[in-house]
């Protein structure tokens, strides 16, 4: 079991298998070319796995696959089937924005992937080439009918901005409860690669709007889930994501590791401790080292919340947010 200095259980590792995406949303990476990291810089899926095997032995009980877009990495149903064939107990999960998923998203569940999140900011076309920087809407829709279609549970993530989506709120929840899909409401988190004229909306703004037409109860959080969750008169539930709450860090569960192999305790910060060497030697035993101390020295909160009102620098298109 993986404990880190505040007691709390780690047993969550977030896997990105690419810096590459296919968009460029304002609140990520509006300016960066479309460019990617060498191939030979990457760990290669047999080289990820090896150290899935070593994080799963040491207690990792769930993996989500993210970017960059994960779809853009070929061939990653076989990175998934490897990870369900070794610990088909580990709930496997993934991180897209849809726009590939048509097509997808049957070998992505025979594989063994269980569930998916998907982005949508939006349910207007032009708003969501204003956000992304590509008509996107109609692939991202169909590919979550298709994730829909083969089985798979999918929860939806939305970024409210002022003066671009933030009339769109209750339509997105809207859309997702028709669909019997969990929606959750992300407060949009500053870093330094984002569009400098962003204004996103704080939780007690989008429940304002929310109360307008809804009742609900405050649920609290849900175990170790970032989500603070509301629950309607008929049953529905919504969550909103706070990163700038005092408590938003109390129970973290998660570390991340990036397609190059720096392992992250924390998405705020730029600290990071790198397994590719030991993975690349076949040196397991030091790789579950770095492991252990990445773990002992996650902080106990991030800085979005301090008096500095910091941005962060992290890209979060290296560790899919």
């Amino acid at each position: 079991m993986l404990i880190d200095s505040y007691d709390r259980v780690v047993d969550y590792l977030r896997v990105s298998v690419t810096e590459r995406c296919n968009f460029r949303c304002q609140y990520c990476m509006p300016e960066k070319p479309f460019s990617w990291v060498p191939k030979e810089n990457l760990l290669s899926f047999e080289e990820l796995f090896e150290f899935m095997k070593v994080a799963i032995d040491e207690g990792v009980q769930k993996i989500r696959i993210t970017g960059g877009e994960p779809l853009l990495r070929e061939d990653l149903d076989r990175f998934i089937g490897m990870i369900y064939n070794y610990a088909p107990h580990i709930d496997l999960a993934m991180t897209t924005n849809a726009f590939l998923l048509k097509g997808t998203a049957q070998r992505l569940k025979d594989a063994g992937l269980k569930r998916i999140n998907v982005s949508i900011d939006t349910l207007k076309p032009e708003v969501a080439l204003a956000i992304t920087g590509k008509d996107v809407l109609k692939n991202v829709l169909e590919g979550v009918e298709e994730a829909r279609a083969v089985g798979f549970k999918v929860k939806v993530n939305m970024v409210p901005m002022k003066g671009m989506n933030a009339d769109e709120i209750i339509d997105v929840l809207e859309y997702c409860k028709e669909r019997n899909m969990s929606v959750r409401f992300i407060e949009y988190m500053e870093n330094a690669h984002a569009t400098v004229d962003i204004s996103g909306m704080k939780s007690d703004e989008l429940l304002a709007i929310l109360s307008e037409k809804y009742e609900f109860v405050d649920d609290g959080f849900d175990g170790s889930s970032p989500s603070h969750y509301y629950t309607m008169k008929d049953g529905y539930r919504f969550g909103i994501i706070e990163p700038y709450a005092d408590d938003f860090c109390k129970q973290c569960n998660r570390i991340r590791l990036t397609a190059e192999g720096n392992l992250i305790p924390c998405l705020y910060f730029d600290e990071s401790m790198s397994i590719a060497e030991s993975v690349r030697n076949g040196d397991i035993k030091a790789a579950a080292e770095v492991l252990r101390e990445v773990v002992r020295t996650k902080p106990e909160k991030n800085r979005w919340g301090g008096e500095e009102g910091e941005a962060s620098s992290r890209a979060f298109y290296e560790t899919g947010g």
